[in-house]
């Protein structure tokens, strides 16, 4: 396995290579670097961290073509990691979910406070008093895909999960360095901080490959 990805890794890679990307890749590979620096710098400030890794992930696949605009986030995450996974020779994303991070990956998909049914039964949103029987078949189906080490449905689930926890957060949905959250923030902060790396080096790796054109380019 290749040594731990970092900001500064990676901004060096970028400086060489970078005069061979397309200008949407190479201004998303640029925007993505430059978040992952600002998540660096949090150190212990796990909700900052986790922030500033979320919109460093952001930057890697945001698209704004229609096709993407019209599909539910977890669509997109789940086309964003069949093609990362494929890409992933040295299966260095395998490795982070099966062996590096698995217990704490194992925690979060069985946590319901990062369950969105959950608390939308608690916001009595209509057709959500049947939380805790989709909870149940949700994990039915993670125990199905950990038996058979199915990567991509473990990897979509897991940042579904992430998902929740980055609006808790992001909409003031909780208190900054609070204890009630902590371990799905810390954990989260922790495994993002080395599958985002991960992430950008794959795109960097193959900017031949169609990641999708910014949401916001750079207008004059």
């Amino acid at each position: 396995m290749q040594a731990i990805l970092n900001f500064d890794v990676l901004n060096a890679k970028q400086r060489q290579i970078r005069s061979s990307f397309p200008d949407d890749h190479g201004l998303g590979v640029h925007r993505a670097l430059s978040w992952l620096h600002r998540a660096e710098l949090a150190g212990d400030d796990y909700d900052a961290a986790f922030i500033f890794y979320w919109i460093a992930y952001n930057a890697t696949y945001a698209d704004d073509c229609a096709e993407a605009a019209a599909s539910s986030e977890r669509g997109i995450f789940d086309d964003y990691f069949a093609k990362l996974l494929a890409l992933d020779t040295s299966e260095e994303i395998y490795h982070a979910i099966w062996h590096r991070f698995s217990g704490p990956i194992r925690q979060l998909l069985a946590n319901r406070y990062v369950f969105q049914p959950f608390w939308n039964h608690q916001n009595q949103v209509a057709g959500c008093e049947n939380w805790e029987e989709r909870f149940e078949a949700s994990k039915r189906r993670i125990a199905i895909a950990l038996a058979g080490q199915d990567t991509r449905i473990i990897l979509t689930t897991l940042f579904d999960r992430l998902y929740v926890l980055r609006n808790q957060l992001v909409h003031g949905g909780a208190t900054w360095n609070s204890s009630v959250n902590r371990d799905q923030v810390h954990d989260g902060a922790r495994i993002l901080a080395f599958l985002v790396p991960l992430f950008i080096d794959l795109m960097m790796d193959n900017p031949e490959i169609c990641w999708g054109a910014p949401y916001y380019p750079v207008v004059e």
